[in-house]
């Protein structure tokens, strides 16, 4: 009987930048003049050069000296396979998190070539490790609509909190 391998999972490092901007491409950009496109995708040449200079930045201060970030990725032949970020928040202390410290885990993405593989489940459950060690009380992801039984066969309850967009401009609404 052959059994699959546990997957390598690493925390980034500034040499994988271009290659997690690849992977987060999946996310967040959308097609051109998408109008059922989610507020964060980027539907414009403009809005995916913006987003992707401004991750390339995060990512150059996240992965160099930030405690409460980690990165993990699943290295693949010659590219990254799949990756998630967990990002610590310091919350106001409460029966769910009494340290308040909450993580937050968005952008897993499975390259499509590498999807099925159990690498998705393996990052996060890298995050899950690098946040216990760092004394997060619970963590929350935040789902795509298409990831949801993904999610809930992994163990993830809703919170039954709906997760509201607005952009911070003058011009707000309200």
């Amino acid at each position: 009987m052959t059994t699959a391998a546990t997957p390598v999972i690493r925390q980034a490092e500034p040499a994988d930048i271009d290659e997690l901007v690849r992977l987060r491409a999946y996310l967040l950009d959308g097609e051109e003049d998408d109008s059922a496109a989610l507020p964060y995708t980027a539907a414009t040449p403009e809005a995916r050069a913006a987003w992707r200079a401004g991750y390339r930045a995060w990512l150059a201060k996240a992965l160099s000296d930030d405690a409460d970030v980690c990165v993990a990725v699943a290295p693949g032949p010659g590219r990254l396979s799949a990756c998630a970020i967990a990002v610590i928040d310091q919350r106001p202390p409460s029966p769910a998190y009494p340290s308040g410290r909450v993580v937050w885990m968005q952008s897993l993405v499975t390259d499509p070539r590498d999807r099925g593989k159990g690498l998705g489940t393996a990052v996060i459950d890298g995050l899950f490790d690098w946040a216990l060690a760092r004394g997060a009380d619970v963590a929350v992801m935040q789902s795509a609509e298409g990831a949801v039984e993904y999610h809930r066969r992994a163990g993830w309850l809703p919170t039954g909190e709906g997760l509201y967009h607005q952009p911070v401009t003058t011009q707000r609404k309200g």
